[in-house]
């Protein structure tokens, strides 16, 4: 059963309890206050007519056929309130009056002249009356007068008022149940939204958003709900990403692997099953001997990247600036015979940080500068102190990086121009390898287009300020 139905099913539940009983309360107390009405008047009235016959019976001259009249007379008035009217003797009944008035004498309950007794009886017809039954002395005779008075439009008034109830309790019933299925389907729409949404993200649909502006709890959890499939979206992107990342990854580390491992085996092949000159085994030899220290590299770098990722880092305090120093002091050389200039600012100053991995951070930056400046480039190595650390940033003046590229050069194996790198004796991992770095320390590599042309690269390390 749907809850709007239950809501309905209480609502008609509810109306109908306290409908019922508030109405029959209502009725039945009308009824009982008419009847008691009808009790007092009659008492009344039947006073004031013993009081008449017993006024009347105090001449020596009043007979019983004088009382018979009087009687008479008493009933025969225009809006004489008794319908019935029986007088009895010890002799038995002396004079009766009205179509019933046989059942008056019927009941063996019967007053005296000290207390009437009121009492009521329906007839055989249906008519329901009111009588009071009491005795007065007559001389030394006692006499018994009973009367009655029909009160059958009570009842029936009662009976109308119970019609009129039912057609009214089931015509609010009708109300009720398309007023409160009205409202339930109202309160209730956007729980069938927030259930289609459960259904749309699990099948899928990650994007679907409930939207509920209602300002109550449904809202509330609507809004809720809206912030958990942006989430869950954002994760499973992350993961979609993170896959394609692997995929990647895998291709272009089994790319790696296989063309050096081909050229070993090709070339061992060769000396294993041919005669060679010492010129030809000595050419063959190099090869192999290359692309061994190549695939050396490749695992050297991989276990550097895995070696990052799991270290546990214990920053301590050194002077980036002079660690940068020394490493471009070193590399100044070797550079100088590919023709590339290096030059360095180094800002004095102490902070938190690793200082092998800020080695390692230093000449990989600088290593991928010089393949993108090449044979009479520029490179410029900067060392700047900030409030949490420090920042590296190192520019050349190469053909720069295009906008499509720089979101995945922090990716395993990823080349902007792979011939060129391949070349270089470069396996596209050493961005990889300062990204870790960087984020061991807290900080963030940015990749930015250099005026003038070429690229800047910045490195922010926030390991933490160390001040005197």
């Amino acid at each position: 059963m749907k809850f709007r139905i239950k809501i309905m099913v209480c609502m008609l539940c509810l109306v109908s309890i306290l409908f019922g009983v508030g109405s029959s309360a209502l009725i039945l107390i009308s009824f009982q206050n008419g009847l008691e009405q009808e009790r007092d008047t009659a008492e009344n009235s039947y006073r004031l007519l013993i009081y008449t016959l017993q006024m009347s019976g105090e001449t020596e001259t009043y007979s019983e056929e004088d009382m018979q009249v009087t009687l008479r007379q008493i009933a025969g008035q225009r809006g004489s309130y008794w319908d019935l009217i029986a007088l009895s003797g010890d002799d038995g009944v002396l004079y009766s009056q009205g179509k019933a008035a046989e059942y008056l004498t019927r009941t063996e309950e019967r007053g005296n002249e000290d207390v009437c007794v009121v009492t009521s009886f329906r007839t055989d017809d249906g008519d329901t009356y009111i009588r009071v039954s009491g005795g007065f002395l007559s001389g030394d005779q006692t006499m018994y007068l009973d009367a009655g008075h029909d009160i059958s439009s009570l009842y029936e008034k009662r009976e109308y008022q119970q019609r009129i109830y039912r057609i009214i309790f089931v015509a609010a019933m009708i109300i009720c149940a398309l007023f409160s299925y009205g409202t339930a389907y109202l309160l209730t729409r956007p729980l069938s939204v927030l259930a289609t949404g459960a259904r749309e993200i699990s099948g899928g649909n990650l994007s679907f958003r409930t939207n509920i502006r209602s300002g109550d709890e449904i809202g509330s959890l609507s809004e809720d709900f809206d912030r958990m499939a942006e989430q869950i979206e954002a994760n499973v992107r992350k993961l979609e990403q993170a896959v394609e990342r692997q995929e990647r990854f895998v291709g272009s580390f089994t790319h790696e692997m296989k063309t050096p491992m081909t050229a070993v085996i090709g070339y061992a092949d060769l000396l294993r099953s041919q005669e060679l000159t010492e010129e030809e085994r000595r050419d063959a030899a190099d090869y192999i001997f290359s692309e061994g220290r190549r695939l050396e590299r490749l695992s050297m770098k991989l276990l550097d990247i895995y070696v990052a990722e799991k270290t546990d880092v214990r920053l301590s305090i050194h002077s980036p600036g002079r660690i940068a120093e020394n490493m471009t002091d070193h590399l100044r050389p070797v550079f100088k015979k590919k023709k590339i200039t290096l030059k360095g600012k180094y800002e004095k100053g102490r902070c938190l940080l690793e200082p092998d991995l800020f080695r390692s951070l230093t000449v990989n930056l600088i290593d991928n500068a010089s393949k993108a400046a090449g044979e009479g480039g520029h490179i410029w190595v900067t060392v700047r102190m900030t409030d949490e650390g420090c920042l590296l940033c190192v520019e050349d003046d190469g053909p720069g990086i295009p906008e499509e590229a720089r979101e995945h050069l922090t990716e395993a194996f990823y080349r902007v121009d792979k011939s060129r790198s391949r070349k270089q004796g470069g396996a596209g991992l050493g961005l990889t390898l300062c990204a870790e770095i960087v984020k061991l320390h807290g900080g963030t590599l940015v990749f930015k287009r250099r005026r003038g042309g070429g690229t800047r690269v910045i490195a922010e390390l926030r390991g933490g300020r160390y001040e005197k």
